[in-house]
């Protein structure tokens, strides 16, 4: 069993943006599950807007972030301009390796994401743990239901 969002109930990855909400884990944004933070998206934009801050493989190009496209109808973000390739995680390694953003902002910016990731795979246990709970008590269940339909056919029999 995978942790699934309290919002939208697809399975939640360690790559998506999520949040905890009355103690549940769910998508910052449903629709765009893997993307930018606010808060990566405004450091991006404060201290990235004057370099490149993507590369596209296919294209074999680099982008700034505001050369960046969109696909309104499909709901994502930060496409390369020219073949519609997401660049999401390229931005975001740039983000957590850029020289012009102040240290201790990159160090935070990778904790909350750490953190994040560890929220997750805790969650992912605790699933993977109450699933095999149930198992056994389903198998334990079927045991005593055996052993009962057992010992009522011995008395039926007498």
């Amino acid at each position: 069993m995978q942790v699934r969002c309290a919002k939208c109930s697809r399975p939640i990855s360690l790559a998506d943006m999520i949040e905890l909400s009355a103690g549940r884990l769910s998508h910052l944004d449903c629709a765009r599950a893997r993307g930018l933070s606010p808060e990566e998206r405004a450091m991006l934009f404060v201290y990235c807007s004057d370099h490149d801050v993507a590369n596209c493989v296919p294209c074999d190009s680099s982008f700034r972030m505001a050369e960046l496209g969109a696909d309104l109808l499909g709901s994502r973000t930060n496409v390369c301009p020219r073949c519609r390739s997401d660049l999401t995680e390229s931005v975001r390694a740039h983000l957590f390796s850029c020289v012009v953003l102040p240290s201790e902002m990159k160090r935070r910016a990778q904790d909350v994401r750490d953190a994040a990731q560890i929220l997750i795979k805790r969650s992912q246990e605790l699933v993977d743990q109450a699933d095999r709970l149930i198992r056994e008590a389903e198998a334990h269940l079927l045991e005593r239901q055996q052993a009962l339909r057992a010992l009522m056919k011995r008395m039926a029999e007498r």
